[in-house]
Parts: C-alpha cells; sequence; structure tokens
C-alpha cells in the first residue's frame, strides 16, 4: 500500500481511478486533499445548517458533510484527518477508512471538547483526506460488501 502524493492525486483522478467532485485546487496538500464543509448539524435531531457561521456549544457533538463528492476505484482506498486547527481549539473527532469502491460525500462526526464555544464557518475546510493505493484492487468493493452509505449526499446518521 502507497499513499498518493499530490501530484499522484491528479494522476489518478486524469486515470479515472479515483474523483472528487467540486475539487478545489487550492485544497489539495502534498499528500492528501482538505475536505470543505457544506453543511453542520449540531446534535442527533438538530436542524442541518447550509450557510454562515455554525456555533458549537462546549461538550457538544456535531456533524460535518463535505461539499466534496469522493470516488474511489477498487484500488483506492483513504484515511481521514481531522485539520489540526480544529483540533487545537478542541474539537475532536474519530474517523476511520473510506473503502475501496465508496463514492459519496463523507458525513464526518465530532465533538467540542473545550470550555468554549467554537465557531465553524460553512465552506471551511475540516478534515484531510489521504488516498491510499492497495496492492491489488479489492475482490468486491463497498457496493458489494455492506454499501451502507453508497452514493450518499448530505448529513448521514444511519
Amino acid at each position: 500500500m502507497s499513499i498518493l502524493s499530490d501530484g499522484g492525486i491528479l494522476k489518478a483522478m486524469e486515470a479515472g481511478e479515483l474523483a472528487i467532485e467540486n475539487f478545489i485546487e487550492g485544497n489539495l496538500t502534498p499528500n492528501g486533499y482538505d475536505l470543505t464543509i457544506a453543511e453542520i448539524r449540531v446534535g442527533q435531531g438538530g436542524q442541518t445548517q447550509t450557510s454562515g457561521d455554525v456555533a458549537i456549544p462546549p461538550g457538544k457533538w456535531f456533524a460535518v458533510s463535505t461539499l466534496e463528492y469522493v470516488k474511489c476505484g477498487p484500488q483506492i482506498t483513504t484515511q481521514l484527518w481531522i485539520r489540526t486547527s480544529w483540533a487545537r481549539k478542541g474539537i475532536i473527532s474519530s474517523f476511520g477508512k473510506v473503502d475501496a469502491g465508496f463514492e459519496g460525500t463523507l458525513t464526518l462526526s465530532a465533538f467540542n471538547s473545550s470550555e468554549r464555544e467554537v465557531v465553524i464557518p460553512i465552506g471551511q475546510r475540516f478534515a484531510q483526506i489521504v488516498f491510499e493505493r492497495l496492492d491489488a484492487p479489492s475482490e468486491k468493493a463497498y457496493a458489494q460488501r455492506s454499501g451502507n452509505y453508497q452514493g450518499q449526499r448530505g448529513v448521514k446518521l444511519s
């Protein structure tokens, strides 16, 4: 398994091995791509906000949906990492892997662990996605395994 560099990401996109709809050139990093916030939902039953600033109270859980719609081919998987600028403000999250063959926007779960309200503007970069090339294409891609979130758009909690 190898991590794709910025140039490797662009080559994989040109080759059709991976796609990022709503791609923003300035979000490309040396070894990944910064995902942009399209919407935020504070709390399980909260309203989804798609514009402006969202105030996250201390000790409150929230979910972010990405602007980018990501399509991973059968040989591309990813890691997700919160941007350290948010971690420094007390935002913590537990991300995982995005399976080979997944496509959709990403719902990212987070928590304000600080003692202060944190304001998060819609349209800001929130997490980095790091693309990895598998040693061989997956025998069964995400859609053939569970596919629970295949093709999702917006915050999807279950």
